[in-house]
């Protein structure tokens, strides 16, 4: 895909890592990449791009991993498809990649979105994923039974119901230059985020103040047709609730998962409430550890990289992750 130039600086953005587009499942996905080894493939949320995992990706290439964050389809510097936005498109998507970058199998980590897409990828392609690694995001059946039986999470998830409305999300979310983008973080974040992120970001890329993590997301969201590719798989989420091809996906997902699991949450997150998300373990046979972040909020990788990065590292290298 062809981005604007000032798009450009912000998906491309230059650091210890190497742009560049990779076909799967029918488009092309833009990818950052470092390191050598046993792949770790990164999947944000929203309202991000994969720039949400660049602490990450130093932290694993730094620990003899090859960290890959990819851009979802429609965002960043992916294509922007007229359709393909359900969770089983995108989970095939995400194994597309895998294979694309030739490798027989990667430890999958996803945020948010993301994680609903590891999740799914998981239980459809268990031979290509070799761990999975969740935050911020219950088990998909869980997310199904929360929002719809907990008053709570229903609550807390009204963003959701929101984007159901036509056009006016993708309007409410490019006002402004992006502003929505960064109010939804700010509100979104514990206070280690709401104190330091942009600070931190404009540190880590050399950059002007201006020119922070959170302003690099709103830009992001101003691209064309992002916004409205963004909100396109939460419509799918909710309308798909009262029809066939979701119960279908819904009957699919009771498989289990059958590759070792971490799953991380901070206990602040404002949106994924924890009792809904630590639910999830059910769904799992085979090691699962659960991890809560105390004072985090729905970012813990960006909120707290430093003891996201080594949770994470620390569990993939354990030959034991059962203990």
């Amino acid at each position: 895909m062809t981005l604007p130039d000032r798009s450009a600086e912000v998906i491309r953005a230059a650091g210890p890592w190497t742009h560049r587009d990779v076909a799967a499942n029918g488009a092309l996905f833009h990818i950052a990449e470092a390191g050598e080894g046993p792949l770790v493939l990164l999947l944000h949320g929203f309202p991000q791009f994969w720039w949400t995992w660049r602490h990450q990706l130093t932290a694993l290439a730094d620990a003899g991993y090859r960290a890959v964050a990819m851009d979802l389809r429609g965002v960043g510097g992916s294509d922007r498809t007229p359709r393909g936005y359900d969770p089983a498109n995108l989970a095939l998507d995400v194994t597309g990649v895998i294979r694309s970058l030739g490798e027989p199998d990667a430890a999958l980590v996803g945020h948010d979105l993301g994680g609903y897409l590891a999740w799914t990828a998981a239980v459809m392609r268990p031979k290509l994923i070799r761990r999975l690694a969740v935050s911020s995001m219950p088990h998909p059946r869980r997310w199904r039974a929360a929002m719809l039986g907990d008053v709570r999470q229903t609550a807390a998830g009204s963003y959701v119901w929101g984007f159901q409305r036509p056009w006016i999300p993708e309007r409410q979310l490019v006002a402004d230059d992006g502003a929505m983008v960064g109010r939804l973080i700010r509100d979104w974040s514990g206070p280690k985020m709401s104190e330091g992120i942009e600070e931190r970001a404009a540190a880590d890329a050399g950059t002007d103040a201006d020119d922070t993590a959170v302003r690099a997301y709103e830009r992001a969201m101003c691209i064309p047709s992002t916004a409205h590719c963004a909100v396109e798989p939460y419509r799918w989420m909710v309308r798909s609730l009262v029809r066939p091809d979701g119960f279908q996906f819904n009957r699919r997902m009771k498989r289990p998962v059958r590759v070792p699991t971490l799953h991380l949450h901070g206990s602040l997150d404002p949106v994924l409430r924890t009792r809904s998300a630590a639910g999830s373990g059910k769904y799992v046979e085979a090691p699962y550890r659960w991890r809560l972040f105390d004072g985090l909020g729905h970012f813990p990788h960006e909120e707290d990289p430093a003891a996201f990065s080594g949770e994470l590292i620390e569990w993939l290298r354990d030959p034991e992750p059962d203990r």
